[in-house]
């Protein structure tokens, strides 16, 4: 309970509906509740949603997962670098020392909050494999410029598009551009949810190939073909040191149901981030910047920064509304902040001066498809008192 007595809000909420529902209990009653055919009709949806017959589709037990996979069938290893931003969540960069390969944080676009490209470029040595963008709070990243870098040095881009369905980048939708692949989640606060969940898409037949035998223990057949087949099939070699990285027919089933939803999920958090937008002009704030004209943002997050001119710091201003009833959060500390990175890399705030001065001004309100225009306005009218606006 808020400090008002009001209800609490809380910063994200899943919307599972009947369907869904109906999904898992017939999963649940069919005795195949590990990766089985729920997870290859996800699969097979995911690709018919994307819309590009040439793509794989490798369903996950999380995005860190998929991007794990796809580092490690692209062969990257001990002495090499993976470029991405300081302005993501850890899972980002941890993947890359997974493998033994050492990260290169650079930093953002201070509108877009996005990867720069010329801090990419500048970033790139003889031991550099592969860049890693982060389609930022449902934003694309500027891909023509990432991709152009990418191939005029030999390196191969890998999409971090946990925050991305259904993004868009030149009219195109995420997962479809000319990376090497691209990886999307579906944890429990994202546009459409498994629970815990990821997807690695790709066109690299050999990269889905790989993929699939190292997310079960590196066999090369997985239980559903060994357990369903109708001749005595019983026989399986591991061929390569995997993982755990399966996703379950429970999970799976979820997926099935969201997927269809993806759209007017999207276009119900459009409709919030328009009604902040319109609440919040001439206030002291900055607001997220909208998509290129043309595209889609899938508005994963709603980022409010205070301007200079607020008159209350960040962290007064999330007292504020937490004692409001509201929930809200920071996306994100940036990677140069933590005890791990920064101690590794001897990394030093003023080498990230755009993504150092937005964490500091930075909070992310609720936006998710379960809240009512009443909620909406709850968190307007709290913004402007915590700003005194009222």
């Amino acid at each position: 309970m808020a400090d008002t007595g009001t209800p609490f809000l809380p910063f994200a909420l899943p919307e599972i509906g009947e369907d869904e529902i109906a999904e898992v209990v017939d999963t649940l009653r069919s005795g195949w509740v590990t990766t089985g055919p729920k997870a290859r009709r996800f699969e097979a949806d995911f690709a018919a949603f994307l819309g590009d017959a040439s793509l794989h589709c490798v369903a996950v037990n999380s995005a860190t997962a998929g991007l794990h996979l796809a580092l490690e069938a692209l062969g990257i290893g001990p002495g090499d670098e993976v470029i991405t931003t300081t302005h993501t969540f850890t899972a980002t960069a941890e993947v890359v020392r997974y493998l033994g390969a050492d990260v290169v944080l650079v930093d953002i676009d201070p509108a877009t909050l996005n990867l720069d490209p010329a801090a990419v470029e500048a970033a790139i040595t003889p031991r550099t494999k592969a860049i890693l963008p982060v389609h930022y709070a449902g934003l694309a990243a500027d891909m023509p410029a990432i991709l152009a870098i990418a191939a005029r040095h030999g390196l191969k881009v890998v999409e971090d598009a946990a925050h991305a369905l259904p993004t868009t980048c030149g009219g195109r939708l995420v997962g479809t551009l000319a990376s090497a692949a691209t990886v999307f989640s579906f944890y429990a606060n994202k546009t459409i949810t498994t629970g815990e969940g990821g997807m690695l898409v790709t066109r690299d037949a050999a990269l889905a190939r790989r993929a699939r035998t190292m997310r079960l223990h590196g066999m090369n057949r997985d239980a559903f073909d060994r357990f369903t087949a109708t001749v005595p099939s019983w026989y399986y070699e591991v061929v390569a040191p995997g993982f755990k990285y399966n996703l379950t027919d429970i999970a799976a089933a979820l997926g099935i149901h969201q997927l269809r939803r993806a759209y007017p999920f999207q276009r119900r958090r459009a409709e919030i981030a328009a009604q902040y937008d319109a609440a919040f002009a001439g206030l002291p704030l900055i607001t997220p910047p909208g998509p290129a004209e043309g595209d889609t943002h899938a508005w994963h997050l709603y980022v409010l920064r205070l301007a200079d001119d607020a008159g209350i710091a960040r962290d007064r201003f999330i007292e504020r509304l937490f004692g409001a009833g509201i929930g809200c959060s920071v996306h994100y500390i940036p990677l140069h902040l933590h005890p791990y990175w920064r101690e590794r890399y001897a990394l030093r705030a003023e080498r990230f001066p755009h993504s150092q001065r937005a964490y500091e001004a930075m909070l992310s309100l609720p936006i998710y498809t379960r809240m009512s225009d009443a909620d909406v306005a709850r968190v307007v009218a709290a913004v402007r008192a915590a700003l005194g606006a009222e």
